[in-house]
């Protein structure tokens, strides 16, 4: 990440078919503290109240919104050394 314009930006990926259905993949990389962190978001396109008859376009912007207000929810915690 060379630019802070690129921090916390959700990006398209690729759609997936799977046996459980199709979906959206996202990934978001950023920088906070000093530390980069980098996760990706699966998002079910059923989920999204899309159609797969829908522009690629409109599936796209309703799984990102998902996406970005599931990744706020998270509260990542730290497994610890004795688990290791």
């Amino acid at each position: 990440m060379n630019d802070i314009s690129e921090n916390n930006l959700v990006r398209f990926m690729k759609i997936t078919k799977k046996k459980n259905g199709i979906f959206a993949n996202f990934r978001i990389k950023g920088m906070k503290g000093g530390s980069v962190y980098s996760t990706s978001i699966e998002v079910d396109i059923a989920a999204a109240e899309v159609d797969a008859g829908d522009p690629l376009e409109k599936i796209i912007d309703a799984c990102a919104r998902i996406a970005v207000r599931e990744y706020k929810k998270t509260e990542p915690r730290f497994e610890g050394l004795a688990a290791i």
